[in-house]
């Protein structure tokens, strides 16, 4: 296993947690669920360029309003990420086999309307990815690859359910099969296969930009780990935003700023998150500042003595 053992435990244990507690607040899931939604979307769109804003996404997903100096393709990329997530539970409840078309169908949704020639064809050329030093597939290699990369996802025996979404996001990436749009599909197959699993769906920060792009680098070239651990962290951090939303909050389990959980300890602001950032402090990140509960931050200082 190429995930951290203490990470990959607490993943497994809060997991647990949510599954038994799920069915208990059912408006309350629903809410938490939209708003993941619309940050997922936000973040996915802004890693590729889209320039509107969080407050705006949530407008036109939820208000079908159009905002004004913004383009019709960056509208359109927010709708059509909405409808793939639609197709994503609708895929998930008829309980079937990840096959190649199905992949193809992510990408149609991702570009409808925005390249409607492109939309589900894979390359016919080769092309690259921008500041990387891979070599992407050739096109007419591109079929048997990602026929084989379904494969890969239905018969794995090799990874668990997170290290194997994040290879899958992984290898389609480094395919590249198609001429746009391959961030966005591979991050709505990478939660695919994690949601069919009982994972909540993650988001990748446009904020965090830079480190997902040079953890996934590094896995392009076969150094999986750091690309790996980046992924289940942030699984914990949608497991962490699910759990704190469904289960009553008492004094050791209210969301704190790391800024103030240090005036109780002996640590400072800046270790403590230096040791959230490595994934070693469970915090979740909210607006660009950490946060911790108490007990989180007991079971870390237990864990270094």
């Amino acid at each position: 296993m190429l995930i951290d053992k203490d990470l990959y435990d607490r993943i497994l244990e809060k997991k647990k947690k949510l599954v038994s507690i799920r069915s208990l607040n059912k408006e309350q899931l629903k809410l938490i669920k939209e708003q993941i939604n619309i940050e997922y979307i936000h973040n996915s769109t802004a890693i590729e360029g889209n320039t509107l804003s969080l407050n705006e996404t949530k407008l036109i997903l939820e208000e079908g309003v159009t905002i004004s100096g913004k383009s019709l393709r960056e509208h359109l990329d927010i709708i059509n990420q909405k409808e793939a997530i639609y197709w994503i539970e609708d895929f998930i409840k008829n309980k079937t086999k990840i096959k190649e078309v199905d992949i193809i169908e992510l990408h149609r949704l991702t570009l409808k309307g925005i390249s409607n020639h492109w939309a589900g064809r894979y390359k016919t050329s080769q092309n690259r990815i921008v500041r990387s030093k891979l070599k992407t597939t050739p096109s007419y290699k591109v079929h048997s690859e990602m026929n084989n990369l379904a494969y890969e996802i239905e018969n794995n025996k090799k990874f668990n359910t997170i290290e194997l979404a994040a290879y899958a996001h992984h290898e389609l990436v480094k395919i590249h099969p198609f001429i746009d749009g391959n961030g966005r599909t591979a991050r709505l197959l990478m939660n695919l296969i994690l949601m069919r699993n009982g994972y909540p769906p993650i988001v990748i920060l446009n904020r965090e930009r830079k480190k997902y792009f040079e953890t996934l680098e590094k896995a392009h070239f076969e150094n999986f780990k750091d690309f790996f651990n980046f992924i289940a962290r942030n699984v914990e951090i949608s497991l962490n935003l699910y759990l704190n939303s469904l289960v009553p909050t008492k004094k050791n389990t209210e969301l704190i700023s790391l800024k103030e959980l240090a005036k109780e300890t002996k640590y400072s602001q800046e270790y403590l998150s230096l040791r959230a950032r490595q994934g070693k402090l469970v915090a979740t990140k909210i607006n660009g500042i950490w946060y911790a509960t108490r007990k989180d931050l007991k079971d870390y200082i237990k864990s270094i003595r």
